[in-house]
């Protein structure tokens, strides 16, 4: 399976009033209709499968089982060559500087958003796949700070702060059986241990089939 090259587009997380069926009760026949699975869900799976795909294509191949928070790391930094956001080197006279005024020969890497929103969606698929909380190495330690590792750096090449974005309330709130129920849009990564804040740049992740170490 191809992977999509904007994984984080700014999907919303499905609703957890929805379910997978929805069953007819009017027409008495019990049908009942698979519902299409949302963008998010459907870019969470495509990350997955290129994240299996990498593991075989690694030398030597490595196993689910076998990955470790070190592993996570070594699969990020691959995806740095396929990244589209300028980060300058030290010696670079724009290191720093939010709006060059020209271009430099400063590589280009995948935002810290990004990988932030790809760990979240990552981890919620480890476990939705039967991986064991505890053991799940997209919440390891060491992924947590090499990200913010990340952060740090990015933050002062580009001279672009990441700052929180605070969700807006709604003003209205629907009443559903009693209960009120708020309308919230989630960031990529929320369905993991880390925090999606916008990278400037999205995730480009590549096709499965082209995947190599």
């Amino acid at each position: 399976m191809n992977s999509a090259n904007d994984p984080n587009g700014g999907e919303e997380a499905p609703s957890s009033t929805s379910g997978g069926t929805a069953e007819g009760g009017g027409d008495g026949g019990g049908r009942s209709t698979e519902a299409t699975p949302s963008r998010y869900e459907s870019q969470k799976r495509r990350d997955w499968n290129t994240f299996l795909q990498y593991l075989r294509n690694h030398k030597p191949p490595l196993t689910l089982a076998g990955c470790s928070g070190a592993h996570v790391i070594e699969f990020l930094k691959y995806l740095d060559q396929f990244g589209k956001t300028k980060v300058h080197v030290t010696g670079c006279p724009y290191f720093g500087h939010p709006n060059p005024p020209s271009p430099c020969a400063c590589p280009l890497k995948q935002a810290w958003g990004s990988l932030d929103a790809l760990i979240g969606r990552l981890r919620a698929a480890y476990e939705e796949n039967g991986g064991r909380p505890e053991g799940n190495p997209f919440g390891a330690k060491a992924v947590r700070l090499y990200l913010r590792e990340v952060k740090e750096s990015q933050t002062k090449a580009r001279g672009i702060p990441y700052e929180k974005k605070r969700r807006k309330r709604s003003a209205s709130t629907a009443v559903i059986g009693g209960t009120s129920t708020v309308p919230v849009t989630v960031g990529a990564s929320s369905t993991g241990g880390t925090e999606s804040v916008d990278g400037g740049g999205a995730t480009t992740v590549p096709a499965t089939s082209s995947t190599t170490t």
